[in-house]
């Protein structure tokens, strides 16, 4: 009897250098499996996607202040007015309101403390026409109070802001009032006051300061 031959096999090689290229990379997980290969690939399109989106910028919100530093925080403004005279007949020598208009209230809150912040210095003055007018005011952020004020709007003017405890006052002449040259009209604008009267330094003609 004669053996009979046995077929050989024919082998595949395997190539040993690593595939290149997207040809290469479906042959390789070819082998493996396409359940394999579709995960891999919805793996590196959410990288992608990940990675492309930006990041939404962290809303900021002002810091909290008072005092000077608040100006333009100002919401409201609540305003007494005093009269230390007689009174005319058929006003009211004290009156309080609450005044809302922003803009407004920000213009004199910012010329209070410009003329706190530039103080005239101290001396013996002449004040005409001294009604004893004073106005009594307290600046707020919503609720929160930022600073109160005192205004002696007739005769020698004089003018206080006091913010955590601090108090700065000045007399309304000189440096201070020509940093706060709208200080008597942003009043105005918001009580209607008259406007506040000169006072002249004893001795000779205003001091600059």
């Amino acid at each position: 009897m004669e053996r009979m031959t046995r077929r050989v096999r024919q082998t595949r090689m395997m190539d040993p250098r690593p595939p290149r290229g997207l040809r290469g990379l479906l042959r390789t997980f070819g082998v493996l499996g396409p359940g394999l290969l579709f995960a891999a690939l919805a793996g590196c399109g959410s990288v992608v996607a990940s990675s492309g989106a930006a990041a939404a910028p962290a809303a900021t919100t002002p810091v909290p202040q008072v005092g000077c530093a608040s100006v333009n925080q100002a919401t409201a403004v609540s305003i007494r007015r005093e009269m230390h005279l007689m009174a005319p007949v058929g006003t009211n020598p004290i009156s309080s309101t609450t005044y809302r208009q922003t803009a407004q209230v920000r213009a004199l809150f910012g010329q209070l403390c410009a003329a706190v912040t530039h103080p005239a210095p101290a001396q013996m003055m002449h004040c005409p026409a001294d009604f004893g007018t004073n106005y009594i005011g307290t600046f707020y952020d919503g609720s929160r109070v930022l600073a109160t004020f005192t205004y002696a709007a007739s005769g020698c003017q004089r003018v206080s802001v006091t913010a955590a405890g601090k108090t700065l006052a000045t007399m309304v002449y000189g440096r201070a009032a020509a940093a706060a040259p709208h200080l008597a009209t942003d009043l105005d604008a918001i009580v209607g006051t008259p406007k506040p009267g000169v006072m002249q330094p004893l001795g000779g003609a205003g001091h600059t300061g």
